[in-house]
Parts: C-alpha cells; structure tokens; sequence
C-alpha cells in the first residue's frame, strides 16, 4: 500500500502530517510526497486543501485514474497513534 501526501513548501500543516507519518511503525506502507507546487493540476486542485492524503493500491509512477482514494484529513492534534489507528482502518478496506 501506498500514502500520497500532496503538500507544498513552507506548509506546517503539511510538515507535521509528514513527520508524524513517518513515525508510524505498527504499519506498513510507503509514502510518498508530492509538491503540489511542481504540477498546474495539482497546484489547481489542491492549493487551498493540502495537506491532503491519498490512498493508493498501484505501485508505478503513472497510476490509472481511479486507483487512488482520497483519505479524510486529521486533526493536526493527533497523536501519531491516533493517525495509526484512523490509517489501519482504511487500510483494513
């Protein structure tokens, strides 16, 4: 499985979703940033919205449309265990 994490430079928001993601051990999934300063379609999409997750089951770079699933944001107070907990439920799925 694989997180996408579209977020931008100088986000706070953003960093602390990352760094509390990348604190989560009970779990096994790759992350993967995107800037959406980097990309017109994400840019557009989501400049008012990150930091926004994604689930996604591909693998590969050019993802089918379709293949990812857009994650409800946490509170910026949870507790890395509580992101665990919210991420194994719809891992579950």
């Amino acid at each position: 499985m694989r997180l996408i994490l579209y977020s931008k430079p100088g986000c706070h928001l953003c960093e602390g979703l990352q760094e509390k993601l990348e604190q989560i051990q009970n779990l096994s999934f790759e992350l993967e940033v995107r800037d959406i300063t980097t990309r017109e379609d994400w840019f557009a999409a989501y400049e008012y919205e990150v930091p926004v997750l994604y689930l996604s089951n591909h693998r590969g770079v050019q993802d089918q449309e379709g293949s990812e699933k857009p994650l409800p944001r946490p509170s910026p107070r949870a507790s890395v265990q509580q992101l665990e907990q919210m991420l194994r439920k719809y891992l579950a799925n």
